[in-house]
């Protein structure tokens, strides 16, 4: 295969990498926030990795950066979505954590891991979207 699968590769491990630390992360902004930041270094981890086996180039570590950031963006609209709405943090982390080997297991897929890069955020700009606005409601009433 070519480096064009191999960045692919990349880019598809570090969404899946995005996607795993967001689900550990749960539903905090602060966490969340260390979560994309840690998927970051572990899509460079995972491109380096990559790199060093197969050729590539540095491409390898900027696909599996974007990709991790790609992936933490996209499950974390997901994951503060299920626990506002009841979800326990238990049961969240490890729905997402199936997801992500899933995403992971897709990476191999030759043109799979650019698409999966590109579907995450949009999924979560769609469920950002949809979302219903907060308002005071009879919070007002209660003053």
């Amino acid at each position: 295969m070519g480096g064009w699968y191999w960045i692919g590769v990349c880019v598809g491990l570090g969404a899946a990498a995005g996607v795993l630390l967001s689900g550990i992360a749960g539903g905090a902004r602060a966490t969340l926030a260390l979560a994309g930041v840690l998927a970051l270094a572990a899509g460079a981890g995972l491109g380096l990795a990559v790199e060093s086996w197969q050729p590539g180039g540095w491409g390898d570590v900027v696909a599996g950066l974007l990709g991790g950031l790609a992936g933490a963006l996209g499950a974390a609209q997901v994951v503060r979505g299920a626990l506002r709405r009841g979800g326990t943090r238990g049961g969240t982390a490890t729905l997402v954590a199936g997801a992500a080997l899933v995403v992971a297991a897709l990476a191999w897929v030759p043109v799979v891991g650019y698409l999966e890069a590109l579907a995450l955020p949009v999924l979560a700009a769609r469920l950002r979207r949809r979302a219903p606005e907060r308002y005071a409601g009879l919070r007002t009433l209660a003053k």
